[in-house]
């Protein structure tokens, strides 16, 4: 009985976990990159989760070596979040 409770708690926290959400769930175009700031500028579409509309505006970056896998023209797929009270990508990969 308490292998079966422990199993069903822990997919539960699983199931529940963000981590294993979808993780890009906007998609933009590359505008400009600011390397040293550690900033990216996009025209993305709406951000859900944030509550925002398609605009152009510039992101943070969770990880400055985000930045090493694209350029002003590239297209993306993201997540972002509230990081400190800043709009933060934390995940992004270049869409072939």
């Amino acid at each position: 009985m308490f292998k079966t409770l422990t199993a069903v708690v822990a997919a539960m926290a699983l199931i529940g976990s963000p981590a294993l959400a979808a993780s890009h769930d906007s998609s933009g175009e590359v505008v400009k990159i600011d390397k040293p700031a550690g900033k990216i500028t996009m025209k993305h579409g709406p951000i859900k989760k944030l509550d925002m509309d398609s605009m152009t505006m510039v992101f943070r970056v969770a990880d400055p070596a985000m930045l090493d896998a694209v350029k002003a023209g590239d297209r993306v797929r993201f997540e972002a979040d509230r990081v400190n009270g800043a709009i933060t990508i934390i995940t992004m990969d270049k869409v072939k």
